[in-house]
């Protein structure tokens, strides 16, 4: 985790966690992750994390964490998993417990799109928090289709791409107040979450009307 100088007019620093060059989240805020693969940027916002990390869903999602299966990304014994139930009670269980600050992340696992004011009840919450324990919590839900949640910090989706042996993803910055709408091939390395190196693509027209002739 690193801080980077963003600033607002005269305002100090804003801490950020930085997942890879120009993939970075504001702490103290709520951030939406959405698409196919957003348990796994959960992952991965977790895996550069220190400390606990409290997962919060409904007992009825289907697609639940398996502990064994995380643990080459982190250890299990990081992750609270807490299932209230019912689904407004998820969003109030991840503002008690970023109001807390005891916990630097805290993750809602959604079945639907929050509106705005919940949204910006856990911004404040996720300040207060920040305030009381001397160290700013992350908030991050995670949202269904292509998210959508109105007021969040930043909007991030990822889709797997994956290919015979390969784990592969597709990363894309949907919204952020501080960024363009940006995207990135992410694969599993050694450590964990990195990028990948993009295919180039031939721009050599004679290599190309050479390789049609072989075609014809």
């Amino acid at each position: 985790m690193s801080t980077h100088p963003l600033k607002r007019g005269r305002e100090r620093p804003v801490p950020e966690l930085t997942l890879a060059p120009d993939i970075a989240l504001r702490l103290g805020r709520l951030h939406e992750a959405c698409g196919s693969a957003r348990r796994s940027l959960a992952l991965w916002v977790a895996s550069r994390m220190q400390g606990p990390v409290f997962w919060i869903s409904p007992p009825w999602t289907v697609e639940q964490l398996y502990p064994q299966g995380i643990k080459h990304l982190l250890h299990p014994g990081r992750v609270t998993f807490l299932s209230p139930t019912r689904a407004e009670d998820v969003l109030w269980t991840l503002e008690e417990v970023l109001r807390s600050g005891e916990v630097p992340l805290a993750i809602g696992d959604l079945p639907g799109i929050p509106a705005l004011t919940p949204v910006r009840r856990l911004h404040l919450a996720a300040e207060q928090g920040g305030a009381a324990a001397g160290r700013l919590p992350l908030g991050l839900i995670l949202t269904p289709g292509d998210g959508g949640a109105a007021g969040v910090e930043s909007r991030w989706q990822m889709e797997p791409r994956h290919t015979r042996g390969l784990n592969n993803w597709d990363l894309k910055r949907l919204r952020a107040r501080t960024a363009p709408v940006k995207d990135w091939p992410v694969t599993m390395g050694a450590r964990g979450f990195a990028l990948a190196q993009r295919k180039k693509i031939a721009t050599d027209t004679t290599k190309v009307k050479n390789d049609l002739e072989k075609v014809e």
